[in-house]
């Protein structure tokens, strides 16, 4: 049997929204037993922290977005929920004074850094695994879709296809684990083309974006000093994200995730149909 378990004491981590371009102090705080993960907004007087479950997610466009009202929202909690489920945290409670998360450098790898070093709690009740049944399938008639299937372990099998030739088609296909999370997930950036940063800057969005915190690319040139982190830096970012997602199911799924194209619309909508019968899944 494991163990759940929580921060011994609390961190806090310092930086920029992604979009709003203001500061952002979150403090990662420990929680008791079966407490899950939440989020509170500590700028808004009287509101209740919200539980980072999938059907709490209000948006998914760019992030994924926690919301329980229109100004009670936490934006991009993805990466920081990645690396809670890679480093075994089950309960804490994420204190924030701004609608977003810190952006950091675009990754999970800061988050792992300052976590990893951090002395965890071992708690008294046993941590909460489900187990796929039988597959579970999400397509969005666009050429983009996620399967969960049976299996023993969280497996990620992810491909992406992009016109750009330094980009082109990635895969990864590997067995989730610390070590492959740290060497190959963690450092990954999230990233997007130029005239995509155009347009959503003439909006008034990603007014913190830069290329301290995004892989930017422009055509078949990619316009960060030092070009990618890791081979295959997009596709792994891709599956970084789709952990965090995952783990808004509440569980340490167990499960082949095979995902084509997809984002975080596409894994909100797969945990709706997983969890829309029992038959689907067995808690262990």
């Amino acid at each position: 049997m494991q163990y759940q378990y929580t921060l011994k004491q609390p961190v806090e981590i310092k930086g920029i929204g992604l979009h709003s371009g203001c500061a952002a102090n979150m403090v990662i705080k420990p929680a008791p037993e079966n407490y899950g993960i939440r989020f509170v907004r500590r700028d808004i007087a009287g509101e209740m922290p919200i539980r980072a479950l999938y059907s709490n997610v209000v948006d998914t466009r760019n992030c994924t977005c926690l919301g329980t009202s229109p100004q009670n929202i936490v934006s991009t909690i993805e990466h920081i929920m990645s690396v809670f489920y890679i480093l075994g945290i089950d309960n804490a409670l994420v204190e924030i004074n701004n609608p977003e998360i810190p952006i950091l450098d675009g990754s999970g790898q800061e988050f792992l850094r300052i976590l990893k070093n951090e002395e965890l709690e071992k708690q008294n009740a046993p941590r909460k695994f489900l187990k796929v049944k039988k597959e579970i399938r999400y397509e969005d008639g666009k050429g983009a879709s996620i399967s969960l299937f049976p299996a023993d372990s969280l497996h990620i099998c992810f491909d992406i296809e992009f016109p750009s030739k330094i980009v082109g088609h990635q895969t990864f296909d590997k067995e989730i684990s610390l070590d492959v999370y740290s060497s190959e997930i963690a450092p990954c950036r999230t990233f997007c083309e130029k005239y995509q940063v155009d347009y959503l800057r003439s909006v008034g969005l990603i007014k913190g974006g830069s290329l301290d915190n995004a892989v930017v690319l422009d055509g078949d040139t990619i316009l960060n000093p030092g070009g990618f982190r890791v081979q295959n830096e997009c596709v792994n970012h891709k599956v970084m994200d789709t952990i965090g997602d995952l783990y808004t199911s509440g569980y340490y799924i167990l499960a082949k995730v095979v995902a084509n194209k997809s984002g975080h619309f596409h894994n909100n909508e797969v945990l709706k149909r997983l969890f829309s019968s029992n038959e689907n899944y067995e808690l262990l």
